[in-house]
């Protein structure tokens, strides 16, 4: 549902700029036809995990069920971009990203007991990510001040906190594996103004690397594969 709303938003939007904007004076009409470009960007971002079970999670006699729930984060850091053609450009990026996704274990506190009675295990999994996304731009025909896009790309990740010992206080945790690589898929809209070219963009991250790292306990056991799942809105500066 959400990925039809955020297409029909998209061609709306493409509708109303090819409508109204065409006839207004451009600003920095040369701005495209430089080879290179520098900016800055910073946005929000929601993190979350894709979870499959285990086969042998019904077999397990303390884990009842694994729930994740996403958490806000931002990010920030430089952008290039590099001129490839008329419609094409391609993007460098490098990025530090910083959010939380919170996992929920209801546990059987007796497993042998004829009635049982649970225990929740909630589980705060910070992530500080230095990213290298790489990313292939296709442009529309600019209308007047704007211009739609869309982009698709990889991006090599390196989860910073994963290579932090877990504290004895902050057990039961697990821990995930540090090195990550996604694709990403986004669309948005550049606009551009008398001194500077300002971009909005909404993008969607799956990673393609099994994050899970057994550490002998059934919190661990309970998940064959977890991925990295990730919406960011960004805002670039050029």
């Amino acid at each position: 549902m959400m990925k039809k709303l955020l297409f029909i938003l998209f061609f709306f939007i493409l509708g109303i700029n090819a409508n109204s904007q065409q006839k207004r004076t451009e600003n920095l009409p040369k701005f495209d036809r430089k080879p290179v470009h520098f900016g800055f960007t910073f946005g929000l971002n929601v993190m979350d995990f894709d979870i499959h079970l285990s086969d042998e999670f019904m077999s397990l006699n303390e884990v009842f069920s694994v729930q994740n729930y996403p958490q806000f984060g931002f990010h920030l850091g430089p952008v290039s971009n590099f001129r490839l053609g008329e419609n094409l450009e391609l993007r460098a990026l490098f990025n530090l990203s910083f959010g939380q996704r919170d996992m929920e274990y209801l546990t059987v506190k007796d497993p042998t007991a004829t009635a049982f009675e649970y225990d929740l295990v909630l589980m705060k999994i910070a992530s500080t990510y230095m990213e290298f996304p790489v990313l292939l731009k296709y442009r529309s025909t600019r209308l007047g001040n704007y211009r739609p896009f869309v982009l698709v790309g990889i991006n090599p990740k390196f989860d910073l906190a994963a290579r932090k010992e877990i504290k004895e206080e902050e057990k039961p945790k697990i821990k995930l594996n540090p090195f990550d690589l996604t694709y990403e898929l986004g669309f948005g809209i550049d606009f551009y103004f008398d001194f500077f070219k300002l971009t909005t963009e909404l993008k969607y991250n799956h990673g393609t690397r099994n994050l899970i790292n057994p550490d002998g306990t059934q919190y661990a056991a309970a998940i064959d594969r977890m991925y990295s799942k990730m919406i960011l809105f960004s805002i670039h500066l050029e």
